[in-house]
């Protein structure tokens, strides 16, 4: 065998049972950003609302989950209780956020816009907090569910690819929402369908609470969390960030998704006006089933061809070289789009989807490894395991970053001349709008590609590091 190359222990496997579980909790975790996409759409072309102010909708909320994660993990790195670390905060967490989700769709179109505008922000303030309670404990559980190279890369691509589900079945709801046989108005339907989607993703993002096994730490090395700590604790919470922020691999880590996925996300949403505007000249009901079906093939190719594909590569390329080759073929599938986008022929926008789809489909799957793999050179290096610190901050940049394209995204639809009160878009709007779609995320990508060149957290370090953290502390069982 290559001495670069490690076979995983068999009591280093995790059952698959148990990798099922962690990826309901992802099904559910990317059926809302997934849901929340479309539905958004609904505010404009359902409620007419300004798209400055459907920006900021983006942009506030997102700005204090981004601000609460930190604290969130720093809580659920300390917590004492019977059923562990994080299984508490998944539960709680998932009752906030599923009930919250339908409860801030619950709004008319006889209101006034700044009513609308309000109340959809107060609510989804909540369901942000919802969101973080859940999610910051749920990955810092899957950095800590094994202390392998290769089987932490198998667990995201089976959390992954059953959370790749989400974004083949929801965007079929662009079909749903817009059909007047099954809902008079989008926004009726954004109300009725709300309480499928929220219900769902809480029972989805309940299951790893109930099901799934977590690390075992000593209370020792826990901070108390009494009100009377609260002092030191804040000031725990500060060096555990310093520390995070000084580990090189971690910040190109976060660097690299910063601009990949918020790039991505700044003109997701622009592929439903181009396929409505661009390619069937506003016409929702000639677009008929194409706004679902791009988003749909292009889940189906990350789940059938690029999460199995990345899986294989970082296995023997290493998860460096497979994150660089993965995002240099999605440059690819974006220009492709130049010429794809084609009025005389719509189906040509589903050629470039297998090669776009290694952009997005590769990121989480080879990042929440890599993620892993840094608590494990963090602990070497400050004895201390913090899963939760680094998953917060990790998903802070992710969050704060989408919280920013969110607002870029309501600026370009402004600049680029986009009404949205038009049955019909102007010929330049839509070709701005098309050449945002393709050099936004090009942009991004390449930034992440440059960051990344210097990652050096290979197998053999990974495998060095873990050989003297298993000689100081020993292997860490599960609970």
């Amino acid at each position: 065998m290559d001495q670069n190359h490690y076979a995983t222990a068999p009591e280093d496997r995790i059952p698959l049972g148990q990798k099922i579980a962690f990826g309901m909790g992802m099904l559910g975790n990317q059926m809302f950003p997934a849901a929340l996409a479309i539905f958004m759409v609904v505010l404009v072309r359902g409620l007419g609302m300004n798209p400055v102010m459907w920006g900021i909708l983006f942009f506030l909320p997102r700005l204090v989950d981004a601000i609460t994660d930190p604290v969130m993990g720093f809580i659920s790195d300390n917590t004492r209780s019977r059923w562990g670390r994080r299984r508490p905060y998944i539960f709680i967490g998932s009752i906030i956020t599923g009930l919250s989700y339908i409860a801030m769709w619950q709004i008319y179109p006889e209101n006034s816009e700044l009513f609308n505008f309000t109340y959809f922000l107060l609510l989804s303030i909540v369901f942000y907090v919802g969101l973080t309670i859940f999610a910051t404990p749920y990955i810092a559980m899957g950095y800590e569910t094994s202390n392998d190279y290769h089987e932490r890369t198998r667990l995201m691509a089976v959390a992954q690819w059953i959370g790749q589900w989400a974004w083949v079945i929801v965007p079929w709801f662009w079909l749903v929402l817009y059909d007047p046989e099954i809902f008079a108005t989008p926004d009726a339907g954004a109300r009725q369908l709300s309480v499928w989607v929220g219900l769902g993703c809480l029972l989805l993002t309940m299951t790893p609470a109930l099901f799934c096994k977590t690390q075992v730490v000593r209370e020792e090395d826990l901070s108390d969390l009494s009100i009377s700590k609260l002092g030191d604790n804040l000031q725990a919470l500060k060096t555990g960030f310093t520390e995070a922020f000084r580990c090189l691999p971690f910040r190109k880590l976060c660097i690299a998704t910063f601009f990949v996925f918020n790039a991505f996300n700044t003109v997701a949403g622009f592929s439903f006006f181009i396929i409505v505007y661009y390619l069937f000249s506003g016409d929702a009901a000639a677009a008929g089933s194409w706004p679902a079906m791009f988003g749909s093939v292009s889940a189906l190719a990350t789940s059938f061809l690029v999460i199995p594909a990345i899986t294989f590569m970082s296995q023997r390329l290493g998860k460096k070289r497979t994150f660089l080759l993965s995002q240099s073929i999605s440059v690819l599938g974006y220009i492709c789009f130049w010429w794809c986008f084609d009025p005389a022929a719509p189906w040509k926008m589903l050629l470039p989807l297998p090669l776009f789809s290694f952009g997005i489909g590769s990121l989480f799957t080879l990042m929440m490894s890599m993620t892993a793999d840094v608590c494990d050179l963090n602990e070497l290096n400050t004895q201390k395991r913090l899963e939760g610190v680094f998953g917060a901050i990790y998903w802070w940049m992710v969050k704060f970053g989408f919280a920013i394209a969110g607002l870029f995204s309501g600026l370009i639809l402004a600049l680029v001349g986009f009404d949205q009160d038009a049955a019909a878009q102007s010929a330049s709007a839509l070709q701005n709008l098309k050449l945002a779609y393709i050099l936004v995320p090009i942009s991004g990508t390449l930034i992440a590609i440059i960051s990344m060149s210097g990652y050096d957290l290979s197998e053999q370090k990974a495998h060095e590091i873990r050989q003297q953290l298993e000689t100081r502390r020993g292997k860490l069982a599960t609970a």
